[in-house]
Parts: structure tokens; sequence; C-alpha cells
């Protein structure tokens, strides 16, 4: 295959072009598996794991010492805003560091309990295949990245096609912090080349972070292979805002964890559901204050809080859902426009009178979209959460822990969060349930997903 120029930055606060990057060539994708392959098996694998953590450290001071240059990368590429992305880079430094912590404890035999002499080994599996999206460029690579290599594993990582600079540059960090050649390459592939590597069988693992359409042909082309796949999709987070929480805090949390990176987390607050008609109505005009007080602008501006969405894409897709939505009966409250500017922009939107058939029920708004639903009592908001074929995360506001707990406990998704948004650790696992994907990211769950629990026992008679 020739080279083909499909991955490209376009400043999306300007719509102007600015690198083009040639996709990697089939030859050079089979060159890469052979040296992961080989560099795995070779070195890797049998390096001790205090050396293989003294990389993560090492990359870890590089991080902070490049610190300004990855913003400007990442601000560049998908258009975040700065503050949020100097707070990406720090908690990639967290994670980095985390797993520099922890690896040797998480790798330690455990025993079997009930049966002298039998234990669990961990051991490394192979060259891992990680499919990582454009929300966050750092993040996504890293909290694959760190655990894998930590656990001996060599990592190949295909990034979005609108941020290949900044898995480039951490590739960059990894080579000078001393991880041998080999051991994580970014490549710049088409779909028919991840195909090809997923078919290989020294591709033991893949891991995809993307919508569900993408997660179905991975685990399809995977599973036919007999790979191990972990699959962090799509959201359509409920927050569930009890007659006993606190309504002022509520609108804060709704608009924190609808907002932040313009909304497009999987795991942002996307359906709020109130408890009681009187408070709905509060919540809705708190919220549409908060709202209304954004300023669009530039997003290396501080003093922005409207930045663009990634890509002109973004908009015409959630400009799509939200005319579906109006078209079905739906009320947009307060935005709901394209804001007329260079760049892709658009305006925070908040939606109500949703039906159940109306298309904006089912679907993810990957967008500062947020929806309003207010019900009577709290089991039709129980009831309303789960009735989504997502199941990533969620929220619940009460000034009742306990209350909230038992809450949480019905609600069908792999996390909840109680009285916040997103509030995440490198040591808290990542991850959901049905159409929300399987298997888990970061803490020691993430860290043991691509690792070979190895039965070792040892005959009764020499012990």
């Amino acid at each position: 295959m020739s080279h083909l120029t499909e991955y490209q930055t376009i400043d999306p606060s300007n719509g102007k072009l600015i690198k083009r990057f040639s996709t990697t060539t089939d030859d050079e994708i089979s060159a890469a598996i052979d040296k992961a392959h080989r560099t795995y098996t070779t070195v890797w694998r049998s390096t001790p794991v205090r050396e293989r953590t003294n990389v993560l450290r090492k990359v870890a001071d590089l991080v902070r010492q490049n610190k300004e240059e990855m913003v400007d990368i990442g601000v560049t590429e998908m258009g975040k805003m700065i503050e949020g992305m100097e707070g990406e880079i720090e908690f990639i430094v967290q994670i980095l560091e985390y797993y520099a912590d922890n690896a040797e404890q998480f790798m330690q035999p455990v025993p079997c309990p009930g049966v002298p002499g039998a234990e669990i080994v961990s051991e490394s599996l192979g060259v891992v295949l990680a499919i990582e999206p454009w929300n966050l460029p750092y993040y996504q690579v890293i909290r694959v990245v760190a655990p894998q290599l930590a656990a001996g594993n060599a990592v190949l990582v295909k990034p979005a096609n609108c941020v290949a600079e900044s898995a480039l540059f951490l590739e960059k960090l990894f080579i000078q912090a001393g991880a041998p050649a080999g051991v994580f390459q970014v490549i710049l592939a088409t779909i028919p080349q991840i195909n090809t590597i997923i078919d290989d069988f020294r591709i033991r693992g893949v891991t995809l972070t993307g919508s569900e359409r993408a997660g179905k042909a991975v685990a399809e082309r995977a599973g036919r292979n007999l790979k191990k796949v972990v699959l962090e999709l799509g959201g359509s987070d409920p927050f569930i805002v009890l007659e006993d929480a606190d309504l002022d805090e509520a609108v804060q949390i709704a608009f924190q964890g609808r907002m932040e990176n313009m909304g497009q987390i999987c795991v942002a607050l996307k359906r709020h559901i109130v408890v009681g008609r009187e408070r709905g109505e509060k919540f809705k005009e708190g919220l549409v204050k908060l709202i209304r007080g954004m300023k669009v602008g530039d997003p290396r501006d501080r003093s922005t809080t409207i930045g663009p969405l990634y890509a002109e894409a973004g908009v015409v897709n959630i400009m799509r859902q939200i005319e579906e939505a109006k078209a079905a009966g739906a009320t947009v409250v307060v935005g709901g426009k394209r804001i007329d500017r260079p760049g892709a922009y658009v305006e925070p939107t908040l939606i109500t009178n949703i039906s159940r058939e109306n298309p904006l029920f089912l679907e993810e708004t990957f967008g500062p979209v947020a929806s309003l639903y207010v019900v009577d009592t709290e089991e039709e908001a129980i009831e309303l959460a789960n009735a989504t074929p997502y199941g990533l995360g969620g929220a619940v506001a009460s000034s009742s822990v306990e209350h909230a707990k038992r809450v949480a406990s019905r609600i069908e998704t792999g996390m909840v969060f109680i009285n916040s948004s997103l509030n995440s650790s490198p040591a808290i696992p990542f991850g959901g349930v049905k159409n929300s994907g399987y298997g888990r990211e970061l803490a020691e769950l993430g860290f043991q997903e691509f690792v070979n629990k190895k039965m070792v026992r040892v005959h009764e008679k020499y012990l």
C-alpha cells in the first residue's frame, strides 16, 4: 500500500490545516509487529519489574519538562481549552507514577486459599494493540501504555486520525527515557491494516476506546482470532438528583459534569433526572443561568469557557441530533445552534420534553448538549436511568450518603459517583457494562487485563 495522507492536524478553533502525516505502509506495519514481538520476547518480558517501572518514572519527569509543548500540541490538535489540557498532562504524570509505585506489588504471586503449594503467578502476555480516540489524546494512550509496559507487555498504539502528533510525542518521550526500541510504537494505520494486525498471532490482546460500532467490529475480529479484548465504548450517563439533594450543588455538578471538555467525554453526565416537579423547574433555571454565563473564545485564552469541538465532524453530528430531537417534539431551552465564527463551535445546549420515541432518548450526545428529565418519584428516576443501552457511569446527588448508595446499587453501570461528576484517579478502575463495553482500565484491574494468571502447584510431597 502506498503512503496515504489520512492523518492530519486541523486546528478546530479556526479550521486551518496545520500538518499532514503519512499513513503507515503495509511493510512498515509488518516491521512494527516484528520489532514489538522481538523486543517483547528477547528483552522486555525478562526485564525486572523495577527496571521497567524506572522507565515510567523517567517518562513522568520528561512529561513535566515538556508540559508546555505538550499542551500546545493538544490544544492545536483537538481544541481542548488550555486549563483542561494542563489538567490532562498532570493526570498522566499521576498514572505513570502510580504504576511505577505499584507494579511490583501487582505482579506478586498470590496463594490459592486452602491448597498448599498452589499459587497464581502473574506473567506478561505479549504484544497488545491499543486503538485510541481523540478526546483525551495523552490520557487515552498513557492509561494503556503505562500499566501494560509495567506488566512486561509491548504495545502498538493506533491514535485517532486528528491527534497523531500527541501520540508520536509520547513515543519520543519513552525512547528518551530508555524504553527499548519496539516496546511502544505508534502506528498511523488504516482500518484494513488494523484488521491485519488483529489477525496476526503475535498480537495477544486488543483494547479499544471508541464508538459502539467500532467496538463491535474489533470484538468480532478479535473473537475470530481468540484474542483477549477490552472495550471502553459510549455512555449516556444519568445524573439522579434526589429529593433530599442540595439543589444548588446539584446544578453545579450537572454543569461541570456536562460541559467539561465541551461534553466530549464518554463518562460525562448527559441525562439529568430530577425528582420533584418544582425542584425540576428550579434545577432547569439554575442550569440555564450557568450555560448563559459561558464565554466563547479561543481555547488558548484562559477566560474562554466555550471552546470548539474536536472537528467539523463533531459539529455536524451534534447539530443533526439537535434537529432530529426538535423534529420529534423535544424543546431546546437554551442553545441549539452553531456559533457564527470560524472553527467548530456550537452553543452549549439544554433539551427537555424528550419522549421515549425521540431518537435522542437512546443516543449518546458527544458534545455540550444536556438532556433534562423531571419525574415524580425515586423509582421513576431509577427506571429512567437504566432505560438506555449504555452502562458506563452515572451519578447520584443526595444529602444522605447512605441513601445515595442505595440508589447507586440499582443503577446499571460500571461506575457511580456520589455528589460529584467524573472524579477519576489512577487508583480506581474505569469501565462499564451493557453496550458501554467490558473490561477495566486504570487501577489494579486495568493492570491485570492483559496479564497471564498462571497457576503453579507444587506436589504435596515436596512441601
